[in-house]
């Protein structure tokens, strides 16, 4: 894998939108977001024209981003949220150009897309954080966040993962003015789950977004299972909630390509389980989560039982959010029972 340089305070940082355009609908979340970026990190952020465009072409969105590693003075890439089409912009996207200068891009969920492009590339990125979610909305950037974020784009260095103690699924409705101020509902969280041998692994990391993954194996695009030798494979699913079986037939079909075989071991995300609509009581909740868990544990069984399994870290579409390595390295400890992050 290529290794971008890390920043410097005052360089410059492309903020894009190559899924859902978020800033177009939430613009003084948006605003404060940027404020906060340059306030903790010392980065500068420079939008594009689509950055706050509703229902910019695929084409125009792919455009930005070429723009973005074609400039030199652009030193990392930050995405303002997901989406559900991205799939649609990476066929416009030049490799020549992110080949010839490498730059860390951040984002998750539909943004697996463009991670696993730049994989496929040698260029690792950096799975997590918007300035929609993360770094806009409530009273302050959860330090777990900004933690991992300085981590990637400016500090480097190894991090242990730990748990926040707390978690909110989602957070004020962005038309809401306390979503400026306040924190969504969170929750006490629980310890997290580990499956397998009582070993300590170590390799590179690759996955994403289960609905995402899905999509990319329908369109061919995911890497062949014998390039994930010894990985890491990280595994979330988004704020739509899917059930239990949807995931076991999702984890069952990386079973069958290979890739849980030959993957070292998983690191799998609190997910989502409720939404503005839909409030599960506590123990509902509880059983939602641990439905999802125990049916990734049986399927990684089934195909691997030598991989050791992390379930619950907090990197996916829940918040507080680790920032954690796309094709970077990763560290599962399975006696001491810990996660290491290598920025």
């Amino acid at each position: 894998m290529l290794t971008p340089p890390k920043l410097v305070p005052g360089d410059r940082v492309a903020i894009l939108s190559p899924a859902f355009a978020a800033p177009a609908v939430a613009p003084e979340l948006h605003e404060q977001a940027l404020r906060r970026l340059t306030e903790l990190t010392g980065l500068i952020p420079v939008e594009y024209p689509t950055t706050r465009q509703l229902d910019a072409s695929p084409e125009a969105r792919a455009a930005d981003v070429n723009a973005a590693f074609a400039d030199p003075s652009i030193r990392a890439i930050l995405a303002t949220i997901g989406g559900d089409d991205q799939i649609l912009v990476i066929p416009h996207l030049d490799a020549a150009l992110a080949q010839a200068d490498p730059k860390p891009f951040v984002g998750y969920s539909d943004n697996t897309n463009l991670l696993n492009w730049l994989w496929d590339l040698g260029i690792p990125g950096f799975y997590g954080g918007s300035t929609a979610v993360h770094l806009g909305p409530g009273p302050a950037v959860d330090d777990v966040h900004l933690r991992s974020l300085r981590a990637a784009l400016l500090d480097g260095g190894e991090i242990e993962l730990t748990e926040p103690g707390e978690s909110e699924d989602v957070g004020k409705r962005w038309q809401d003015p306390c979503a400026l101020t306040e924190y969504g509902h969170r929750i006490p969280t629980e310890p997290w789950t580990w499956a397998g041998p009582q070993a300590r692994i170590e390799g590179r990391t690759w996955g994403g977004c289960l609905e995402v993954i899905d999509q990319l194996a329908l369109a061919d695009r995911l890497p062949p299972a014998s390039d994930l030798d010894g990985t890491i494979l990280l595994i979330e699913t988004s704020e739509e909630r899917p059930a239990a079986p949807w995931v076991g037939r999702w984890m069952r079909g990386l079973g069958e390509r290979g890739i849980l075989s030959a993957v070292a071991g998983l690191v799998v995300a609190r997910p989502p389980v409720s939404d503005f609509d839909f409030h599960p009581s506590p123990a509902e909740a509880d059983a939602l989560r641990a439905a999802q868990r125990d049916v990734i544990i049986e399927t990684v069984a089934r195909y691997n039982p030598d991989a050791v399994t992390c379930v619950g870290v907090p990197f996916g579409h829940t918040r507080p959010q680790w920032i954690v390595p796309y094709g970077g390295q990763m560290v599962l400890d399975g006696a001491s029972r810990k996660v290491f992050a290598r920025y």
